[in-house]
């Protein structure tokens, strides 16, 4: 595993060097980033059922009863807190804020504490296993770093290949919550760091593997849920004309506050945190607890995902149905759209629990010829430019052909289409 991560490091740097994000995600469209966010939120749900499978083979019925009742009650208690920012006139807004931004800890928290009280301290309970002294967990291992440079030399070449897929998976994933978490709704002035953070991800990467610990990545959903927990209010001031004269209007704008304490303050806590004595806080954990935490995780990248909205037109009366821009006849060709998003996003997920699971990263990039090449002609290029966009830039794959035959408004630069906020909302 070493080699493979030292070699998914100097693989991410080489990414950065070159500013691969300009000519690699250019190309991508929000069918395959939606895929992904979807199979993310799968993986979510798959690893809190895991988590509960393993309560049940070790615990005592009412033990694991109670741990349904922890997993579910993290969640919910999580969702209610992150619509704090909601709560006007409630709280002071840096108060309503804070609740927002630290819903899943304040929740951890709260049912970290329930199972000492009362009756409840008398059940049995299933906790994170952490080390208890500043050593290697593993009972193999008497030093920190791994002795990387005994590995022949044929192993070491062969360890290129995982090193791609991990670095294919990473890429993706880091380039796909970059754009979600700064879409044009976040409001966000300041540009993203594609490169740096690239940078870092590899000295990361490759860290990890000379340690022997796992590589540290995923950024969805956590990043989008950062920006949904910084969003507010600002008052903007806007020239309208009327009558051929100059007004100012005042309207009201969301943004995120752009700062940088609350990611400072995560790193640092997650450092304190992973070391003693403070991992014994950690091992009060139940582990109901994290299943609840992921079945959180997995409903807000599920709950800002358009596929969840369109999936719920399969399920609407016709009648109630939004109704879709004059050139679209029918809704036929945007639901075979949404359940081949499903579909793919399915067998991908039934992948990644067989051996070939470390390939997986592979067909999601496969996804994005697919998309360009074979889609465009089994789907209406009009429904096409309705459910799906570039990820990273303006427009649709079919405004781009069209403005070669001339067909796309000059003045706007691209074809008449509603905005993937406009599904998602609805």
């Amino acid at each position: 595993m070493a080699w493979s991560l030292i070699h998914a490091g100097w693989m991410h740097l080489l990414l950065a060097l070159i500013n691969a994000h300009d000519w690699t995600m250019r190309y991508v469209t929000t069918f395959s980033t939606q895929v992904f966010s979807l199979l993310n939120s799968i993986i979510y749900f798959h690893k809190a059922i895991q988590e509960l499978q393993r309560a049940h083979d070790n615990l005592s019925f009412a033990a694991f009863l109670y741990a349904i009742i922890g997993a579910i009650g993290t969640t919910l208690a999580a969702i209610f807190l992150s619509t704090a920012e909601r709560w006007k006139p409630l709280f002071h807004p840096y108060i309503r804020m804070g609740l927002t931004e630290y819903a899943a800890a304040i929740s951890i928290i709260i049912f970290i504490g329930m199972p000492h009280v009362g009756e409840l301290a008398s059940l049995d309970r299933s906790t994170l296993h952490v080390s208890t002294s500043f050593k290697p967990s593993s009972p193999d291992r008497t030093q920190f770093f791994v002795q990387f440079w005994h590995l022949p030399v044929g192993w070491i070449f062969a360890a290129i290949i995982p090193g791609f897929i991990i670095t294919v998976l990473f890429f993706f994933d880091h380039e796909v919550s970059s754009i979600i978490c700064t879409i044009d709704r976040y409001g966000t002035r300041k540009p993203s760091g594609f490169a740096w953070d690239i940078v870092l991800l590899g000295m990361t990467t490759a860290l990890c593997g000379i340690l022997g610990i796992p590589p540290a990545n995923g950024l969805l959903p956590q990043a989008p849920l950062h920006s949904e927990s910084l969003m507010h209010t600002e008052k903007e001031e806007i020239l309208i004309s009327v009558d051929g004269e100059e007004k100012v209007e005042h309207r009201d704008v969301r943004r995120v506050h752009e700062q940088r304490w609350s990611a400072f303050l995560h790193a640092g806590a997650i450092l304190v945190f992973v070391s003693p004595p403070f991992q014994h806080v950690l091992g009060l954990m139940p582990t109901s607890v994290l299943a609840g935490l992921f079945m959180f995780m997995g409903e807000q990248s599920l709950s800002v995902n358009p596929i969840l909205y369109r999936f719920f037109y399969l399920l609407t009366p016709p009648s109630e149905l939004p109704k879709l821009p004059a050139e679209i006849r029918s809704y036929r060709g945007v639901h075979a759209y949404t359940l081949l998003q499903i579909v793919i996003t399915i067998v991908i997920f039934v992948v990644t629990l067989t051996i070939a699971a470390p390939v997986f990263p592979v067909l999601i990039i496969i996804l994005v010829p697919i998309r360009l090449l074979l889609m465009n002609r089994l789907w209406d290029r009009k429904v096409l430019r309705f459910v799906d966009a570039w990820a990273c830039r303006k427009g649709t794959p079919e405004d781009d052909k069209d403005l070669l035959a001339g067909e796309v408004d000059e003045k706007t630069g691209a074809a008449p289409r509603l905005p993937d906020e406009t599904i998602r909302d609805v």
